[in-house]
């Protein structure tokens, strides 16, 4: 047993391990065909940890031959997935995480049914823990209470350095797919979320890292271990995470398994967390260093105007058919907040000109001795109904068409034609007149006879 816990590849060291006990078992039922199964399996786990437990306290080394304080091997990477809006892989030892960061809209934020009502959620933290990457198989449906807990404590870890609404007005989520585990599997999905929110341009205030630590006690003996494997903390005391940066913690959790620690426990075990924290963040500063300044291209841009509070009906149009047509004629989400502020989300600049140009065009006024160029909505007996802009019609009448007699309205017009008007009067009950003959130069017998 001591020898197959020597073995530095955990799949290596389990087919040990197991053939160990498969071999301890046979002997024990060849001895005795009665002895208890359950019993013996509970002595062989003992005789597991008392290998690995005694060779720590005894200042030998660890179970992949790691000293009590070293970190083990760091991989780092971001933009490994260029589709994405941000993504990082991080990998320590035999753990890894691939983290994927998307950048979405004031919609996009999750709402929370809560006892005292709803709330929504403008960061999301979502962490994946498929029976694959422990070298398994097996169903993948809803989370699991372990998945739900694991984000949630990731998602702490990291959301003491989010930007607020009004610095970073996107909605953010993030994805931690655990793709190889043995041992801190959630304190990975914090370092890979910290790279990947920087690799999407979102300005964090630091970058966070996470470790977790471990502890074998006896009696007045004990070793606090950094970053345990998966077998360590199984066969360990405790198992103590901790995320920060690098000027202090913002996310710890404890699992204990003794009665209780010291106050020199915990100072050892901070004290090494922190210098661990410090190692990982300046291999994460080498990868990137902070928030990158331009965004993904396939990143949503806002664009922000304001408007009248009495324009905003304007924008939104009967049924929302106005911001419908916006919306499907420049491509773009369109977010209306009651004090008349419009956030426009556009992957690209030309896209949300076109929704500015038309917002403003709904929400401008008519002014008299402007001329427009419209368009022809309906036409009557004496004249016919100009849109100068969306939404808002003005007359032109049967004698405001030409210069000579019209007899005929359609003989000079017809539906959904463009015409050039001027406003010539817009009345008490915000009736407007128009005119297309004050922009026509008048023949030059009829200036004769004029004369």
């Amino acid at each position: 047993m001591l020898a197959a816990y020597q073995i530095a590849d955990k799949m290596e060291r389990k087919d040990a391990v197991n053939a160990v006990n498969e071999k301890a078992m046979a002997a024990l039922l060849e001895s005795d065909p009665e002895v208890d199964a359950e019993e013996a399996h509970g002595f062989l786990h003992d005789l597991e940890s008392e290998a690995v437990r005694s060779r720590i306290l005894a200042g030998e080394k660890r179970i992949d031959g790691r000293d009590p304080e070293t970190i083990r091997a760091l991989h780092v990477g971001t933009g490994i997935l260029p589709r994405t809006h941000g993504s990082a892989l991080f990998t320590r030892g035999e753990t890894q995480a691939i983290v994927a960061a998307t950048l979405g809209t004031e919609r996009d934020a999750q709402m929370i049914d809560e006892l005292g009502g709803t709330s929504n959620s403008r960061f999301m933290l979502h962490y994946n823990f498929p029976p694959y990457c422990v070298g398994e198989t097996g169903m993948i449906g809803s989370p699991k209470r372990r998945e739900i807990g694991h984000g949630k404590l990731a998602k702490r870890g990291i959301q003491a350095v989010m930007p607020s609404a009004e610095e970073f007005p996107y909605v953010v989520r993030v994805v931690s797919e655990i793709t190889e585990s043995n041992g801190s599997s959630s304190m990975a999905s914090v370092c890979g979320t910290s790279l990947a929110l920087m690799d999407a341009g979102v300005p964090i205030k630091a970058s966070v890292a996470g470790i977790a630590m471990g502890l074998v006690k006896s009696d007045e003996n004990f070793v606090v271990l950094s970053d345990i494997l998966g077998d360590e903390d199984h066969l360990g005391d405790m198992d103590f995470k901790v995320a920060g940066t690098t000027n202090g913690i913002t996310a710890l959790q404890m699992d204990i398994k003794i009665e209780g620690i010291t106050q020199e426990i915990m100072q050892i075990a901070l004290k090494q967390a922190k210098e661990a924290r410090l190692h990982i963040l300046g291999v994460m500063d080498q990868a990137i260093g902070g928030h990158r300044e331009e965004m993904s291209e396939y990143a949503p841009r806002i664009y922000t105007l304001k408007v009248d509070q009495d324009k905003i009906r304007d924008v939104i149009g009967k049924g929302g058919a106005m911001i419908r047509s916006i919306t499907e004629a420049s491509d773009t989400n369109i977010e209306i907040e009651d004090d008349g502020t419009i956030k426009i989300f556009a992957t690209e600049k030309a896209k949300a000109d076109i929704a500015i140009d038309k917002i403003k065009q709904v929400t401008a006024e008519i002014e008299v001795g402007t001329v427009y160029n419209g368009k022809v909505m309906r036409i009557v007996d004496f004249g016919a109904f100009v849109e100068v802009l969306p939404g808002k019609e003005g007359l032109v009448h049967i004698s405001q068409i030409a210069h000579e007699r019209v007899n005929k309205v359609t003989d000079y017009l017809s539906e959904g034609q463009m015409v050039d008007v001027k406003v010539m009067e817009i009345d008490r009950q915000n009736r407007v007149r128009l005119s297309m003959k004050e922009l026509i130069e008048k023949p030059a017998a009829e200036e004769g006879n004029a004369e």
